[in-house]
């Protein structure tokens, strides 16, 4: 998973450091003082790092799909939100972070994943998400994706962001998103277009030990969130040669739709009354995407999104 990664990252920051090799920490710590703005001005990207073989097996594995329901114009910038969270967000980095099916799909745009600043702390682990397309979940990040004069460039945001993901339970169909208006507040200010995303089977890659709001556990979880910025969900699935127990996540198909656009006028200085009726919009259509294809990926017909 990705925190394994950064673990893995930190880990060998630290050998570097009582090895040795002191000097290259050293080093490397005056390369991240130099280059500690770029995840907020559009990041690092690699086509080569994009393109490595083990993404395509990482997408066959679940397997993850891209699915189009209608043309975006590279010549308009899109804020694209993405949903459910779920534990790792496999879909959206499957999709946007790797291969080429969004370009071959929306050919002209250029995805941005926005993922949380804290990532990009993370010694030589920030170099290897730059070079798979991500950038900070930071407001300047947002903007600078979302300014670019000529158009052609897709913000994708996970609304829900890391509380969403205590709600990652088979099944769930729970979203952390009445409260969240700073991204329809971006889209006015900088005319992006909005486009809601739905990634089906998010949450049945993993089982998470039951959380309910008010349990003890959960409130532990949340205070823990406030305090580091990012949730520990405490989650299982299954082995390498077993599937009763492991952290490897299940093989479960996910289909990400990607719904129409919202056109959206720019507005500097958007009232609070214009970002509530953008929001309530921007909620059906959301639900409208939902209903729509909930029946291709096996969501029984009565259940439905619970917006929280």
């Amino acid at each position: 998973s990705v925190s394994l990664v950064a673990q893995f990252c930190c880990g060998f920051f630290v050998i570097l450091i009582l090895g040795n090799f002191w000097f290259l920490a050293v080093l490397y710590l005056l390369w991240l003082y130099v280059d500690w703005e770029t995840p907020c001005t559009g990041g690092r990207r690699s086509q080569w790092v994009r393109s490595w073989t083990v993404w395509k097996y990482f997408r066959e594995y679940f397997p993850i799909h891209l699915i189009k329901t209608s043309d975006l114009s590279p010549n308009h910038n899109y804020l694209l939100g993405f949903h459910p969270h779920g534990v790792l967000v496999a879909g959206a980095f499957g999709n946007f972070c790797t291969g080429s099916s969004f370009k071959n799909l929306f050919p002209g745009l250029t995805p941005y994943l926005h993922i949380m600043p804290i990532w990009f702390g993370c010694p030589f682990f920030r170099e290897y998400i730059m070079s798979a397309g991500m950038v900070s979940a930071s407001k300047e990040s947002v903007s600078y994706v979302l300014d670019n004069k000529g158009g052609g460039h897709a913000s994708v945001i996970v609304i829900g962001g890391a509380e969403e993901s205590l709600n990652a339970h088979p099944g769930s169909l729970t979203l952390n998103i009445l409260n969240r208006k700073g991204f329809i507040k971006m889209a006015l200010k900088h005319g992006a277009h909005l486009v809601p995303v739905f990634s089906f089977g998010e949450n049945e890659l993993f089982k998470q030990v039951a959380n309910p709001k008010g349990s003890r556990l959960r409130n532990v979880q949340e205070k823990l969130q406030k305090i580091m910025g990012f949730a520990l969900p405490l989650f299982h699935a299954r082995g390498i040669f077993q599937y009763s127990f492991g952290l490897i996540p299940y093989r479960q198909p996910i289909h990400t739709v990607v719904g129409s656009p919202i056109p959206v006028k720019q507005n500097l200085n958007p009232t609070t009354e214009e970002i509530e009726q953008l929001h309530a919009l921007y909620l059906q259509k959301l639900r409208t995407l939902f209903e729509e294809h909930k029946r291709n990926y096996g969501i029984p017909e009565h259940k439905s999104l619970i917006f929280e």
